[in-house]
């Protein structure tokens, strides 16, 4: 269920801390980016891959990759049922492409074992998500796209915009709903890319916010975007 923006546990302790400790969860995927992009935005990344490595974290980053993967691996090292719970629980979490799939509450096509069940979330925020929904890796494609919240980072004048952010797509997801209280940051338009029958002018979800829940489809982490991280940061500190 999506959660308005608020106080959440942990709130006051993650204002005071002057350097966050973020964890990456690091089972597969491009987790050694998102670090990157951590450390250069003022954060302490962990390495996060087993129970006792979510201990004491500000907050939390689910790389892209392969979201059956991470399902899988996450369940098997112990990890997914206490990252459940500290989701519920107020960590602030941001997801890219895979790590968006991940923090659906529902999957539109979720893929299926040899038994046909269907692959696990986290979950967290109130939207439906497609896999893979700009194709395959051959249809993989950049763009610019205007962001929402990026305006109220330093640097941006008072009442000035943002630079659009720079977006890469790799198998993305897109969103295809959300329910109350999911912002939505960003959408980009599929027409006549990958989504022919989509008809002129559709535009697709592809960044949303959830209380301190942030999901983006593409990867700011492979093109030295580093405002989405940044952004991430100020929510962790209270000041976004």
């Amino acid at each position: 269920m999506a959660r308005p923006r608020g106080p959440t546990p942990g709130d006051a302790g993650r204002k005071r801390r002057r350097v966050p400790k973020i964890g990456v969860l690091a089972l597969q995927g491009d987790f050694r980016e998102h670090a990157a992009a951590l450390a250069s935005g003022g954060a302490e990344p962990v390495v996060v891959r087993r129970p006792g490595e979510l201990a004491g974290l500000d907050g939390l980053v689910i790389p892209g990759g392969e979201s059956t993967a991470i399902d899988k691996l996450a369940r098997a090292f112990g990890v997914a049922d206490p990252l459940r719970r500290m989701i519920r629980e107020g960590l602030p979490v941001y997801g890219s492409c895979a790590g968006m799939i991940l923090l659906a509450d529902t999957v539109a096509d979720p893929a299926t074992d040899r038994a046909g069940n269907p692959q696990q979330t986290f979950g967290g925020i109130d939207m439906v998500v497609r896999r893979n929904a700009f194709g395959r890796q051959v249809d993989s494609f950049e763009t610019d796209l205007d962001f929402a919240e990026l305006d109220r980072l330093p640097g941006v004048p008072d009442g000035g915009r943002a630079d659009p952010v720079h977006a890469v797509f790799i198998r993305a997801p897109w969103v295809e709903s959300v329910g109350p209280g999911v912002e939505v940051l960003a959408a980009v338009e599929v027409a006549g890319r990958a989504d022919p029958g989509a008809g002129r002018g559709v535009a697709r979800i592809v960044a949303v916010r959830s209380g301190m829940l942030l999901a983006t489809s593409f990867h700011p982490e492979v093109t030295g975007e580093r405002r989405i991280h940044q952004l991430f940061i100020q929510m962790i500190r209270g000041e976004a």
